[in-house]
């Protein structure tokens, strides 16, 4: 029942945001024949920011309803979109305090050149600490960090994941390292590069 109801909802989001497309790119048309091309311009942004975030959606379709015992917060999923800026920002919770998880999706990001730096120099990707190293997620190269609360000893991993233009990042709080990377190996990572790209 649940999933029908999901499926339900699903399909009535969609049907709005296509209508919302729709209506932009008459838009954007009307302006262009005008000779508007800020208010063109601007229709078209509309449109593609109605775009990633519909695309935002179909990815969280995609995520991992939970991690071993840490649940997915649905109710807490996020897809937000910016034009011009980064693309799309796609937010995902699982598990509640003390031991939580959280996967953040970002198109066009900023940080894929350092990352990729990064990864591309053996001696920079690995810590001789340990806080940091490079692991493979799904054939992926990946930067993984390690952070320790100083005031419980509790360990917290950022697992960041660059896919073209695209950065998957894995919070885990509370957690270990085999724990992190058997979470990050459950997502489709591949799947996800495709959609997004």
């Amino acid at each position: 029942m649940k999933k029908l109801s999901s499926f339900i909802i699903l399909v009535f989001v969609t049907t709005f945001a296509f209508a919302q497309f729709d209506k932009n790119l008459t838009t954007a048309k009307a302006e262009y024949s005008k000779g508007n091309l800020d208010g063109a311009r601007f229709a078209m942004q509309q449109m593609i920011t109605e775009l990633d975030i519909q695309i935002g959606k179909e990815v969280l379709l995609l995520l991992p309803a939970q991690f071993d015992a840490l649940k997915a917060n649905t109710k807490a999923d996020n897809v937000t979109a910016t034009t011009g800026l980064s693309g799309c920002l796609i937010h995902r919770d699982y598990g509640a305090n003390p031991k939580t998880a959280r996967i953040e999706i970002m198109s066009n990001s900023p940080l894929i050149a350092s990352l990729n730096a990064i990864l591309s120099v053996p001696f920079m990707g690995n810590s001789g600490d340990g806080s940091q190293k490079v692991v493979r997620v799904n054939g992926y190269k990946s930067i993984l960090q390690k952070s320790v609360n100083t005031e419980n000893n509790k360990e917290n991993y950022t697992l960041q994941i660059p896919m073209n233009s695209t950065l998957i990042t894995l919070y885990a709080d509370n957690s270990n390292e085999a724990e992190v990377l058997k979470w990050a190996n459950t997502i489709p990572v591949e799947k996800i590069a495709k959609m997004i790209q």
